[in-house]
């Protein structure tokens, strides 16, 4: 299924760590043909090496990272195309962030569970450790009304949240061309 806009825009797929959204952003930008960026491919080797040490990263850590995520989301707009990010975008300011690109921006917020959370973290390989994830749940602030994010439950299929993004999508004045 393709969309068609007068401009492009991005999808940042947020939630904190084993929500899923490396996942879930690959298969929607799959599903869309849309571009596919892996956010945590964005952190330094010293924000990577303080995660794997159990040490939260704090604004400051954080505020290179999503510079490059904005950069991308930018570049994205300037050519033209349509793109899906990961990020965690944990707090308000994050996501204000990425919206002071100019492209049109738009979140999805995948929604889980502590100990489903927790069961997820301790089954997968990646940087961050099982013990991370009280520091993220702490920072997290979750999308306001205003935000007009799409709250998903990252406890449905792939499938099932997909459908809704398209239905979200589309209701949001873009138009399926197949």
């Amino acid at each position: 299924m393709c969309f068609e806009r007068g401009t492009s825009m991005v999808v940042v797929v947020m939630g904190v760590s084993g929500s899923g959204k490396s996942s879930f952003g690959q298969a929607l930008a799959s599903a869309l043909g849309w571009d596919f960026l892996e956010g945590d491919d964005m952190h330094s080797p010293s924000n990577v090496e303080k995660m794997r040490a159990g040490i939260a990263l704090d604004d400051d850590d954080r505020r290179p990272w999503l510079d490059h995520i904005a950069t991308w989301i930018s570049r994205e707009a300037h050519q033209g195309r349509d793109g899906v990010v990961t990020c965690s975008a944990l707090k308000r300011i994050y996501r204000d962030r990425l919206r002071q690109t100019g492209a049109p921006v738009r979140f999805v917020y995948i929604r889980v569970e502590r100990s489903e959370l927790e069961r997820r973290m301790r089954q997968r390989s990646h940087f961050m450790p099982a013990s991370m994830l009280n520091s993220q749940l702490q920072a997290l602030e979750e999308p306001d009304s205003d935000e007009a994010a799409l709250m998903l439950s990252g406890n449905r299929t792939i499938d099932e949240m997909m459908s809704e993004v398209r239905r979200w999508l589309q209701r949001s004045n873009i138009r399926s061309t197949g």
